[in-house]
């Protein structure tokens, strides 16, 4: 059975005011357990009012939302379980720290999981050391920490929920490349050991490509599903609808409009490697 499964989700902002906006329409969508994802898609394609309907912020207008087959708007109950088992930290996480000390943001939903005190401070110790941040930055007041050390802070403040599904929106802006790069290998390494689902939600096709599968989103719809090849593959498809490809596929592309006969499907910078120095070897032409 899928974690997450998406029926006909469907949402409306200002329903029935000269506002109205259909923001998503007719979404089917599940997601599996133990599997990386990424949602892409320009911005106003209805990335942001999906992801928050998977942990029941917004209500659909139509359409259903089932986690582990049950509906998630079935009862305050089922709501607020949903609310546990699905962790998301947006794009802004400043947004997301409320509490005097980042400690006592972090140890937040745990205390409201009604768990005892030394699990607690267990899961805000390990969550803190997983996302890098040092004791002496556990006592700090969440305002004074740089854009980065809030972005991680706003993650184990959800890691330490242990959720079954984790949602993040931008995950790695306000970092550098050697951060943006720890910081995925320890999400990935954390999906892994806890067989949970990771949904990420991005511009930078350095980390789409990833992912284990894409989900693209254009107009409020999903008008591609697939693995990383597949998608990048539609390299035409994507830039129309205002999304780049990842640098080594548009090298590729490049090269194979110049006639040099690199193979469709190459996407990420070891594939170009291997494909070019497969090209000299059998004589072809230099690049």
């Amino acid at each position: 059975m899928s974690l997450i499964e998406l029926r006909g989700l469907t949402h409306v902002y200002s329903q029935g005011t000269p506002f109205e906006k259909t923001a998503i329409e007719g979404l089917d969508l599940t997601l599996e357990r133990n599997a990386t994802v990424g949602l892409i898609g320009h911005t106003g394609s209805g990335k942001s009012t999906l992801i928050s309907h998977l942990n029941a912020l917004l209500k659909p207008t139509a359409g259903t939302v089932l986690l582990d087959g049950e509906d998630v708007f079935a009862s305050k109950a089922s709501i607020r379980a949903a609310r546990f088992r699905v962790g998301v930290v947006f794009q802004y996480p400043e947004y997301q720290l409320f509490e005097e000390t980042v400690a006592a943001d972090i140890a937040f939903g745990p205390k409201n999981l009604k768990l005892p005190q030394p699990e607690i401070d267990r899961r805000v110790a390990e969550a803190a050391a997983f996302v890098g941040l040092g004791e002496d930055t556990l006592t700090r007041s969440p305002m004074e920490l740089s854009g980065g050390q809030k972005r991680r802070a706003a993650i184990a403040g959800v890691l330490a929920m242990e959720p079954e599904l984790l949602v993040l929106d931008e995950p790695t802006a306000g970092l550098d490349p050697a951060g943006r790069e720890d910081l995925l290998e320890k999400l990935f390494a954390w999906r892994q050991a806890r067989q949970a689902a990771v949904l990420l939600v991005t511009h930078d096709m350095t980390i789409a490509n990833r992912c284990d599968r894409l989900v693209v989103m254009s107009e409020g719809k999903i008008v591609m599903d697939g693995a990383p090849a597949e998608v990048f593959a539609r390299g035409g498809e994507l830039t129309a609808i205002g999304l780049d490809l990842p640098a080594p596929a548009l090298i590729a592309e490049l090269l194979r409009r110049r006639g040099v006969a690199v193979p469709a499907g190459v996407y990420t910078a070891d594939q170009l490697y291997d494909a070019i120095l497969a090209l000299r070897g059998e004589g072809g032409a230099p690049c």
